[in-house]
Protein backbone atom coordinates (compact mmCIF):
# COMPACT_ATOMS: atom_id res chain seq x y z
CA UNK A 1 0.00 0.00 0.00
CA UNK A 2 2.80 2.36 0.92
CA UNK A 3 4.70 1.54 -2.29
CA UNK A 4 1.65 2.46 -4.41
CA UNK A 5 1.26 5.74 -2.52
CA UNK A 6 4.91 6.63 -3.03
CA UNK A 7 4.72 5.70 -6.72
CA UNK A 8 1.75 8.02 -7.27
CA UNK A 9 3.17 10.93 -5.30
CA UNK A 10 6.46 11.05 -7.25
CA UNK A 11 4.82 11.86 -10.63
CA UNK A 12 2.53 14.40 -8.96
CA UNK A 13 5.55 16.11 -7.41
CA UNK A 14 7.29 16.19 -10.75
CA UNK A 15 4.22 17.71 -12.42
CA UNK A 16 4.06 20.29 -9.66
CA UNK A 17 7.74 21.14 -10.09
CA UNK A 18 7.28 21.44 -13.84
CA UNK A 19 4.31 23.74 -13.30
CA UNK A 20 6.32 25.94 -10.97
CA UNK A 21 9.21 26.03 -13.45
CA UNK A 22 6.91 26.99 -16.32
CA UNK A 23 5.31 29.64 -14.13
CA UNK A 24 8.71 31.14 -13.28
CA UNK A 25 9.87 31.09 -16.90
CA UNK A 26 6.65 32.70 -18.14
CA UNK A 27 6.79 35.29 -15.36
CA UNK A 28 10.41 36.13 -16.17
CA UNK A 29 9.63 36.53 -19.87
CA UNK A 30 6.61 38.75 -19.21
CA UNK A 31 8.61 40.83 -16.71
CA UNK A 32 11.40 41.23 -19.26
CA UNK A 33 8.94 42.82 -21.69
CA UNK A 34 8.43 45.67 -19.20
CA UNK A 35 11.81 45.80 -17.46
CA UNK A 36 14.19 45.60 -20.43
CA UNK A 37 12.96 48.85 -22.10
CA UNK A 38 13.37 50.71 -18.79
CA UNK A 39 16.89 49.36 -18.28
CA UNK A 40 17.73 50.18 -21.90
CA UNK A 41 16.55 53.77 -21.47
CA UNK A 42 18.57 54.17 -18.27
CA UNK A 43 21.68 52.81 -19.97
CA UNK A 44 21.25 55.05 -23.00
CA UNK A 45 20.88 58.11 -20.79
CA UNK A 46 24.56 57.77 -19.86
CA UNK A 47 25.68 57.92 -23.50
CA UNK A 48 26.67 61.00 -25.46
CA UNK A 49 23.86 62.59 -27.52
CA UNK A 50 25.54 61.52 -30.75
CA UNK A 51 25.75 57.91 -29.63
CA UNK A 52 22.08 57.84 -28.63
CA UNK A 53 20.82 58.57 -32.14
CA UNK A 54 23.30 56.16 -33.77
CA UNK A 55 22.79 52.39 -34.03
CA UNK A 56 23.85 50.69 -30.79
CA UNK A 57 27.22 48.98 -30.66
CA UNK A 58 29.64 47.81 -28.00
CA UNK A 59 31.92 50.76 -28.73
CA UNK A 60 29.12 53.24 -28.04
CA UNK A 61 28.75 51.87 -24.51
CA UNK A 62 32.46 52.19 -23.69
CA UNK A 63 32.24 55.91 -22.93
CA UNK A 64 29.43 56.30 -20.42
CA UNK A 65 29.10 59.30 -18.14
CA UNK A 66 26.80 61.72 -16.36
CA UNK A 67 27.19 64.55 -18.89
CA UNK A 68 23.51 64.45 -19.90
CA UNK A 69 22.37 64.71 -16.28
CA UNK A 70 24.90 67.46 -15.58
CA UNK A 71 23.65 69.44 -18.55
CA UNK A 72 20.03 68.87 -17.55
CA UNK A 73 20.55 69.82 -13.91
CA UNK A 74 22.96 72.69 -14.59
CA UNK A 75 20.10 75.17 -14.42
CA UNK A 76 17.89 75.81 -11.44
CA UNK A 77 14.69 75.66 -13.50
CA UNK A 78 14.53 71.88 -13.94
CA UNK A 79 14.71 71.26 -10.18
CA UNK A 80 11.96 73.81 -9.67
CA UNK A 81 9.89 72.07 -12.35
CA UNK A 82 10.31 68.73 -10.58
CA UNK A 83 9.13 70.32 -7.34
CA UNK A 84 6.15 71.86 -9.16
CA UNK A 85 5.18 68.45 -10.56
CA UNK A 86 5.48 66.87 -7.13
CA UNK A 87 3.31 69.56 -5.55
CA UNK A 88 0.62 69.22 -8.21
CA UNK A 89 0.70 65.40 -8.19
CA UNK A 90 0.58 65.09 -4.40
CA UNK A 91 -2.19 67.70 -4.09
CA UNK A 92 -4.21 66.03 -6.85
CA UNK A 93 -3.82 62.60 -5.23
CA UNK A 94 -4.81 63.86 -1.78
CA UNK A 95 -7.86 65.83 -2.92
CA UNK A 96 -9.02 63.10 -5.30
CA UNK A 97 -8.67 60.36 -2.66
CA UNK A 98 -10.52 62.39 -0.04
CA UNK A 99 -13.44 63.48 -2.21
CA UNK A 100 -13.72 60.13 -4.00
CA UNK A 101 -13.79 58.26 -0.67
CA UNK A 102 -16.60 60.44 0.66
CA UNK A 103 -18.53 60.21 -2.61
CA UNK A 104 -18.02 56.46 -2.86
CA UNK A 105 -19.14 56.10 0.75
CA UNK A 106 -22.34 57.95 -0.02
CA UNK A 107 -23.10 56.08 -3.25
CA UNK A 108 -22.12 52.69 -1.87
CA UNK A 109 -23.65 52.69 1.61
CA UNK A 110 -26.68 54.99 1.40
CA UNK A 111 -29.81 55.00 -0.72
CA UNK A 112 -31.31 58.39 -1.47
CA UNK A 113 -33.59 59.83 -4.08
CA UNK A 114 -31.81 60.38 -7.36
CA UNK A 115 -28.72 58.39 -6.37
CA UNK A 116 -28.85 56.27 -9.53
CA UNK A 117 -29.14 59.35 -11.73
CA UNK A 118 -26.30 61.10 -9.88
CA UNK A 119 -24.04 58.08 -10.23
CA UNK A 120 -24.96 57.77 -13.92
CA UNK A 121 -23.81 61.36 -14.40
CA UNK A 122 -20.52 60.44 -12.73
CA UNK A 123 -20.11 57.55 -15.16
CA UNK A 124 -21.01 59.86 -18.03
CA UNK A 125 -17.96 61.95 -17.19
CA UNK A 126 -15.81 58.99 -18.28
CA UNK A 127 -16.93 59.64 -21.86
CA UNK A 128 -15.84 63.29 -21.94
CA UNK A 129 -12.13 63.76 -22.72
CA UNK A 130 -10.72 66.90 -21.17
CA UNK A 131 -9.23 67.91 -24.53
CA UNK A 132 -12.80 68.56 -25.73
CA UNK A 133 -13.48 71.12 -22.98
CA UNK A 134 -10.13 72.90 -22.79
CA UNK A 135 -11.55 76.22 -23.97
CA UNK A 136 -14.36 76.51 -21.38
CA UNK A 137 -11.98 75.24 -18.69
CA UNK A 138 -9.47 77.90 -19.66
CA UNK A 139 -12.14 80.59 -19.40
CA UNK A 140 -13.34 79.24 -16.07
CA UNK A 141 -9.85 79.17 -14.54
CA UNK A 142 -9.23 82.66 -15.90
CA UNK A 143 -12.43 83.90 -14.24
CA UNK A 144 -11.38 82.29 -10.95
CA UNK A 145 -7.85 83.76 -11.23
CA UNK A 146 -6.34 80.26 -11.18
CA UNK A 147 -4.34 80.41 -14.39
CA UNK A 148 -0.56 80.11 -13.99
CA UNK A 149 -0.99 78.61 -10.54
CA UNK A 150 -0.26 75.18 -9.13
CA UNK A 151 -3.56 75.03 -7.14
CA UNK A 152 -5.54 75.68 -10.32
CA UNK A 153 -3.69 72.92 -12.15
CA UNK A 154 -4.25 70.53 -9.25
CA UNK A 155 -7.99 71.30 -9.21
CA UNK A 156 -8.14 70.72 -12.97
CA UNK A 157 -6.52 67.30 -12.61
CA UNK A 158 -8.74 66.46 -9.65
CA UNK A 159 -11.89 67.15 -11.65
CA UNK A 160 -10.91 64.57 -14.28
CA UNK A 161 -9.72 61.94 -11.79
CA UNK A 162 -12.81 62.08 -9.58
CA UNK A 163 -15.13 60.02 -11.86
CA UNK A 164 -12.80 57.01 -11.81
CA UNK A 165 -12.05 57.46 -8.12
CA UNK A 166 -15.73 57.69 -7.22
CA UNK A 167 -16.59 54.63 -9.31
CA UNK A 168 -13.78 52.61 -7.73
CA UNK A 169 -14.54 53.66 -4.15
CA UNK A 170 -18.26 52.98 -4.56
CA UNK A 171 -17.51 49.42 -5.65
CA UNK A 172 -15.03 49.08 -2.81
CA UNK A 173 -17.65 50.05 -0.23
CA UNK A 174 -20.13 47.65 -1.81
CA UNK A 175 -17.82 44.74 -0.91
CA UNK A 176 -18.16 45.43 2.83
CA UNK A 177 -20.82 43.30 4.56
CA UNK A 178 -23.86 45.19 5.79
CA UNK A 179 -23.66 43.35 9.12
CA UNK A 180 -20.43 45.17 9.94
CA UNK A 181 -22.01 48.58 9.37
CA UNK A 182 -25.09 47.56 11.34
CA UNK A 183 -22.91 46.41 14.26
CA UNK A 184 -21.12 49.76 14.28
CA UNK A 185 -24.47 51.57 14.33
CA UNK A 186 -25.64 49.43 17.26
CA UNK A 187 -22.48 50.37 19.16
CA UNK A 188 -23.41 54.04 18.70
CA UNK A 189 -20.87 54.95 16.01
CA UNK A 190 -21.79 57.93 13.87
CA UNK A 191 -21.60 57.94 10.08
CA UNK A 192 -18.15 59.51 10.01
CA UNK A 193 -16.89 57.38 12.90
CA UNK A 194 -17.99 54.27 11.02
CA UNK A 195 -16.05 55.46 7.99
CA UNK A 196 -12.86 56.52 9.75
CA UNK A 197 -12.63 53.82 12.42
CA UNK A 198 -14.47 50.77 11.15
CA UNK A 199 -14.41 50.86 7.34
CA UNK A 200 -11.13 52.67 6.75
CA UNK A 201 -8.85 49.61 7.03
CA UNK A 202 -11.04 47.72 4.55
CA UNK A 203 -11.06 50.45 1.88
CA UNK A 204 -7.34 51.24 1.94
CA UNK A 205 -6.73 49.20 -1.26
CA UNK A 206 -9.30 51.29 -3.11
CA UNK A 207 -7.85 54.53 -1.73
CA UNK A 208 -4.34 53.44 -2.73
CA UNK A 209 -5.51 52.65 -6.26
CA UNK A 210 -7.18 56.05 -6.52
CA UNK A 211 -4.03 57.78 -5.29
CA UNK A 212 -1.88 55.87 -7.76
CA UNK A 213 -4.04 56.72 -10.76
CA UNK A 214 -4.34 60.37 -9.78
CA UNK A 215 -0.61 60.70 -9.18
CA UNK A 216 0.40 59.08 -12.48
CA UNK A 217 -2.14 61.12 -14.44
CA UNK A 218 -1.08 64.47 -12.99
CA UNK A 219 2.65 63.63 -13.08
CA UNK A 220 2.72 62.72 -16.78
CA UNK A 221 -0.01 65.02 -18.16
CA UNK A 222 1.26 67.56 -20.72
CA UNK A 223 -1.52 69.27 -22.67
CA UNK A 224 -3.39 70.72 -19.69
CA UNK A 225 -0.19 71.95 -18.06
CA UNK A 226 0.89 73.56 -21.34
CA UNK A 227 -2.51 75.24 -21.76
CA UNK A 228 -3.07 76.58 -18.24
CA UNK A 229 0.51 77.66 -17.43
CA UNK A 230 2.50 80.20 -19.40
CA UNK A 231 4.99 81.21 -16.72
CA UNK A 232 8.32 79.41 -16.41
CA UNK A 233 8.10 79.46 -12.62
CA UNK A 234 5.02 77.18 -12.58
CA UNK A 235 5.91 74.83 -15.42
CA UNK A 236 5.66 71.15 -14.58
CA UNK A 237 8.28 68.61 -15.60
CA UNK A 238 6.65 67.40 -18.88
CA UNK A 239 6.39 70.99 -20.16
CA UNK A 240 9.92 71.78 -19.02
CA UNK A 241 11.36 68.76 -20.84
CA UNK A 242 9.90 70.01 -24.11
CA UNK A 243 11.68 73.33 -23.56
CA UNK A 244 15.07 71.91 -22.56
CA UNK A 245 15.25 69.20 -25.21
CA UNK A 246 16.09 71.77 -27.91
CA UNK A 247 19.76 72.57 -28.25
CA UNK A 248 21.35 75.84 -29.25
CA UNK A 249 21.02 74.96 -32.93
CA UNK A 250 17.56 75.65 -34.27
CA UNK A 251 15.72 72.52 -35.34
CA UNK A 252 17.97 70.09 -33.47
CA UNK A 253 16.92 68.00 -30.48
CA UNK A 254 19.29 67.15 -27.68
CA UNK A 255 18.31 63.53 -27.23
CA UNK A 256 20.78 63.04 -24.39
CA UNK A 257 19.07 65.65 -22.22
CA UNK A 258 15.65 64.35 -23.28
CA UNK A 259 16.43 60.75 -22.29
CA UNK A 260 17.98 61.87 -18.98
CA UNK A 261 14.86 63.90 -18.24
CA UNK A 262 12.65 60.91 -19.06
CA UNK A 263 14.62 58.77 -16.60
CA UNK A 264 14.23 61.39 -13.87
CA UNK A 265 10.51 61.65 -14.66
CA UNK A 266 9.91 57.91 -14.29
CA UNK A 267 11.62 57.57 -10.88
CA UNK A 268 8.66 58.82 -8.77
CA UNK A 269 6.25 56.68 -10.83
CA UNK A 270 8.27 53.54 -10.13
CA UNK A 271 8.61 54.36 -6.44
CA UNK A 272 4.93 55.01 -5.83
CA UNK A 273 3.87 52.00 -7.91
CA UNK A 274 6.18 49.64 -6.02
CA UNK A 275 5.05 51.10 -2.70
CA UNK A 276 1.34 50.71 -3.51
CA UNK A 277 1.49 47.59 -5.69
CA UNK A 278 -0.17 45.16 -3.30
CA UNK A 279 -2.95 47.64 -2.49
CA UNK A 280 -3.31 48.45 -6.19
CA UNK A 281 -4.00 44.84 -7.19
CA UNK A 282 -6.49 44.34 -4.35
CA UNK A 283 -8.20 47.62 -5.20
CA UNK A 284 -8.68 46.70 -8.85
CA UNK A 285 -10.06 43.29 -7.94
CA UNK A 286 -12.54 44.76 -5.46
CA UNK A 287 -13.61 47.35 -8.01
CA UNK A 288 -14.26 44.73 -10.66
CA UNK A 289 -16.54 42.43 -8.69
CA UNK A 290 -19.54 44.69 -8.43
CA UNK A 291 -20.56 47.48 -10.72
Amino acid sequence: MSERTSNTTIPSRRRKQRGVALYLVAGAMISAIFVVPLLWEILRSFQAPGAIISPPSLRSFSNLGFHNYVELLSGDDILRNVVNSLIVAVATSAITATVATLAGYGFGRFKFRGSSIAFALVLLAFMVPFQAVLTPLFLELHYLHLLNSLPGLALFYTAFNLPFGTYLMRNTFLQIPNELVDAAAVDGASIMSTLTRVLRPMVIPGIATTVLYAFLFSWTEFLGALTFTTNDSVYTLPVALVNVESSDTYGQINYGVLVAGAVIAMIPCIIIYVALQRYYVRGLVSGAVKG
